[in-house]
């Protein structure tokens, strides 16, 4: 009964062994992959503040070129 219980117990240990490192190594593999998507994301998209101030920027411009359109149609005598 012992002989059978030994190799019973070994097969067992060995394939929780087993598909504990299959676990192990897809988290690894997960972990890797979301590293890398927080690091193209990070290079790639641009920030919060780095935004706010293109918008500030381009409404500054859109103000100028409408005080410009204004001043165009003011000059233009009517008919």
């Amino acid at each position: 009964m012992l002989e059978a219980v030994v190799p019973l117990c070994t097969a067992i240990v060995t394939g929780m062994a087993v598909l504990t490192q299959r676990v192990h190594n897809r988290i690894t593999e997960l972990d890797k992959r979301v590293d890398s998507f927080e690091l193209n994301v990070a290079q790639k998209y641009v920030t919060k503040d780095d935004l706010t101030e293109i918008i500030n920027r381009m409404e500054a411009q859109m103000v100028r070129i409408e005080d410009k359109l204004d001043r165009i149609v003011i000059a233009i005598p009517k008919v």
